[in-house]
């Protein structure tokens, strides 16, 4: 059973910074794409970045391109969401995810273990 845990969450004014992180358990973390998705309020949750189990490649939603930046630790077991230039509309809970086979993924229904999310707020 593979465990995905996110930290780093919190208030922010707008244009401030953050980073999230998402610490995995299991000895094979480094065969994982992993992924990052945000929900905001009301509506559906949405890929915002994944990278591969090497790290030589990255997708990144529109909305996070040029501001977000995903990057792994494999020494770590762990993924980051440098986050900079937020904006209001970024505010939502933010979830991490495991992907045990394949490339980077753009869909919640490629990944296979989810973290329990972390709450990012910007105020205006």
């Amino acid at each position: 059973q593979v465990q995905v845990v996110e930290s780093g969450g919190g208030l922010v004014q707008a244009g401030g910074s953050l980073t999230l992180s998402c610490a995995t358990s299991g000895p094979t973390f480094t065969n994982y794409a992993m992924g990052w998705f945000r929900q905001a309020p009301g509506q559906d949750r949405e890929f915002v970045a994944a990278i591969t189990w090497y790290g030589d490649y990255t997708e990144y939603a529109d909305s996070a391109k040029g501001r977000f930046t995903i990057s792994r630790d494999n020494a770590k077991y762990t993924v980051y969401l440098q986050m900079s230039s937020l904006k209001p509309e970024d505010t939502a809970v933010y979830y991490c995810a495991a992907r045990l086979r394949g490339g980077v993924g753009l869909e919640i229904t490629h990944y296979d273990y989810w973290g329990q999310g972390t709450q990012v707020t910007v105020s205006s």
